[in-house]
């Protein structure tokens, strides 16, 4: 049966801005203003002294420099993972594209163990608590994950499975089918819900002053959003299911999980203090 009503594709060009060779598009955009706005964030939350007690922080100039190291962890790490996780025979054989950032195709677990290794890199280099650092990027990084996921969405790209729901949508470039437009799906639980969630339990809970309970609640709250959004997502059509309904990104979020949830409760039961690091 047809859907009652389907929403129109809006017919938005992925390329925002193009003078002569140079194109800015929605993806570039997106990485831009997330991570600009992940940054204000997370200088805000070292700012206010009444949520970190006695625990140690960094400060505002540590949070401005790390923000160069961050974003080489997530643009390496996330084209690094989408090459190798996603698509590595093409890439074996056109090995000069896979440095195209440009043309679209990062992971996020990918961006996820380039960012981890970026800041465990700076913590050591500034001699700052990585379970701290890690708190904060976590409370910061579904920022970034909602624009991200619109620009996916307005790239008509990782489009949902065939449906008949009122709010369906035909991408013009996926078939006739209206379809879900799990993008959105993504941006509202990886980006607006999960915001939500960690800022609670940020401010309202003081789990900054838990090293470590904040990042492992983000691990165990994206890779929960993630599982259920490929249940309505078409999966990498060179992948396609794992089995029955086994995605590679489901696949990818169980670790997310596990790990998540034995942070937390690790940094539930540990006591810190001022020095906690």
């Amino acid at each position: 049966m047809p859907p009652v009503l389907v929403m129109p594709f809006p017919a938005i060009d992925p390329v925002l801005v193009e003078f002569g060779p140079f194109a800015l598009r929605w993806y570039a955009l997106a990485y831009i203003v997330g991570i600009l706005l992940a940054w204000r964030y997370m200088r805000l939350l070292v700012a206010n002294d009444r949520l970190w007690g006695g625990t140690t922080r960094p400060t505002q100039l540590e949070i401005d420099d790390f923000v160069l190291w961050g974003t080489l962890g997530i643009i390496i790490g996330g084209r690094l993972g989408y090459v190798l996780f996603y698509n590595p025979g093409y890439y074996i054989a056109h090995p000069a594209e896979a440095l195209e950032i440009w043309t679209g195709g990062m992971s996020f677990h990918g961006g996820f163990a380039g960012t981890v290794i970026a800041m465990i890199l700076f913590a050591w280099k500034r001699g700052l608590s990585i379970w701290t650092l890690f708190d904060l990027a976590g409370c910061a990084a579904p920022i970034g994950l909602f624009f991200g996921r619109i620009a996916n969405f307005i790239n008509s790209e990782l489009w949902g499975r065939p449906t008949d729901v009122p709010w369906a949508v035909v991408f013009p470039n996926g078939g006739p089918d209206p379809r879900h437009p799990s993008q959105l799906y993504e941006a509202a639980l990886e980006g607006i819900v999960l915001f939500l969630v960690l800022m609670v339990l940020s401010r309202r809970f003081k789990l900054l002053q838990k090293p470590g309970f904040l990042a492992g609640a983000f691990a165990f709250g994206y890779g929960i959003a993630r599982s259920i959004a490929e249940l309505y997502r078409v999966p990498d059509a060179h992948i396609g299911y794992l089995s029955g309904f086994l995605t590679m990104g489901i696949l990818l979020s169980v670790p997310m999980i596990l790990a998540g949830l034995a942070t937390m409760i690790w940094a539930a039961r540990r006591r810190t203090g001022a020095t906690a690091a």
